[in-house]
Parts: structure tokens; sequence; C-alpha cells
């Protein structure tokens, strides 16, 4: 574990320059509570990448919309240390199966600072104002019918809401073929960039940065997804 964080850091000082990426960050990735099954994806997931990007620091108070198997939880976690606290979500409508993936993260006493709530992501409530909302590759699953669906224009209005003023929107989703719209959101599982970044201004946000850190040139955007996709990664601000 600690040969692959050092050849991640690596190679994200070669994308980044050293002096980008934030020590916190690389303190999460190498975290030894972290499960193989989590570090075994970071080649493709590079989570030096996104945690440093996202703008999320030690003692922020964040929501995460949909923590999963908790992937992007145990990161978060890590970032946001004792004076932070995680806000994990999950929807009502989820099966049993999906809202116990993350019981072996909120069981960990390394991750104290996470807890977990059932709710309507068009009224998020949580106890205080906050300085980020993350969710990663669920944007295109809320547009679909079933367990996974929200309105994303109420979700991202209640977000805003939540969030401090200048407070951060980090959206990772994988990239459909440009003008697509919501096409493929049930079939291949992307959904198009421009409809999430216009729906996220209509919201009040403003695009404060995007990075292609997690993208893929060699993507067609024909094929249903893995962790190899290209991915947009975009980070919105509450104006102050």
């Amino acid at each position: 574990m600690v040969v692959a964080a050092a050849a991640l850091l690596l190679s994200s000082h070669a994308l980044f320059g050293a002096a980008a990426v934030p020590a916190y960050v690389s303190a999460a990735v190498a975290d030894p509570h972290r499960p193989q099954s989590d570090t075994s994806r970071d080649g493709d997931r590079r989570p030096i990448e996104m945690m440093s990007f996202s703008g999320i620091k030690p003692g922020d108070k964040v929501i995460e919309l949909i923590p999963a198997g908790g992937y992007s939880t145990r990161l978060l976690s890590a970032v946001v240390g004792p004076r932070g606290h995680v806000y994990s979500i999950n929807l009502p409508a989820f099966n049993d199966r999906i809202k116990a993936a993350i019981k072996p993260v909120t069981d960990e006493s390394a991750y104290a600072n996470v807890t977990v709530s059932n709710q309507n992501l068009g009224q998020l409530k949580v106890p205080e104002p906050v300085d980020a909302v993350f969710t990663a590759q669920n944007y295109h699953d809320f547009k679909n019918p079933g367990q996974f669906n929200a309105d994303t224009n109420a979700m991202n209005k209640a977000v805003f809401a939540a969030l401090k003023p200048g407070g951060l929107y980090v959206i990772i989703d994988h990239n459909a073929a440009p003008g697509s719209g919501t096409r493929d959101t049930g079939t291949l599982h992307r959904i198009d960039p421009m409809t999430v970044k216009s729906e996220v201004l209509a919201a009040g946000f403003v695009l404060e940065a995007e990075s292609t850190a997690l993208g893929n040139p060699a993507d067609l955007h024909t094929e249903r997804v893995d962790d190899k996709t290209d991915k947009m990664f975009f980070r919105f601000r509450k104006p102050r």
C-alpha cells in the first residue's frame, strides 16, 4: 500500500507539480485504514488529483451525496480530520444492500467523523452549514427512474442552501458525448457535462474551475462505464 501511494504521489507531482499536492491529501491517500479494495482502484480513480482539486481541507464540514462502499468517504474523512465532519447521504428509496454498503466505514473507529442519513436530496438537512458538498459518479443516476431517481434541480438548490457563503460544490461524473444531454444516463451511465454545468449554474453557483485530471482522451464515450472512463471534474462555488 505504501509503495502504491508513493507511485501515485510521483505521478501526481508530474501532473500538478510537487507544491500543488497538500500534505494532508498525501496522508489521506496513504492512510493505512484504507482497505485493499479501495487502494487497488487508485490507479484509475486518482485520489491525489481528486482530493487536491476538490479544495476540501482539514476542519471542513462536508456533505457527501451517495457514499456507496465508501471509497470517497474514507478519503474525505481523512482529509477533514477530527475537527471536520462528513455527512454522507443515501436516498430513502435505496434497497438494504446499497444502504449497508457504507457500514464497514461507519463501523471503523478511524472514521468516527462520518455519519450517514437517508434523505430526499431536494430537502437536504444537516446540523450545520457546510464548507463543501461532494458527489462522485452519481449525478447521471439521479436522472434515471428507480431507486436513484432525484430531482436534480431541486437537489442543486438544496445544496446551495446547505453551503456556507463561499462553499464548494464538487461534481465528478462520467462524460457522455457532447450534445447528448441525458440520453445515455440509463444505458451507458454517462451524462453530457454541459447538462450538469447548466443545471448547477441555474441554481446560483459560479463555476470556479474544471479539471481534466480525471480525463481519458482514449475514451470514445460509447461504452458502458468503468473506472477508466473520461470524467468531468467541476468545482463550483456559492457566491459570498
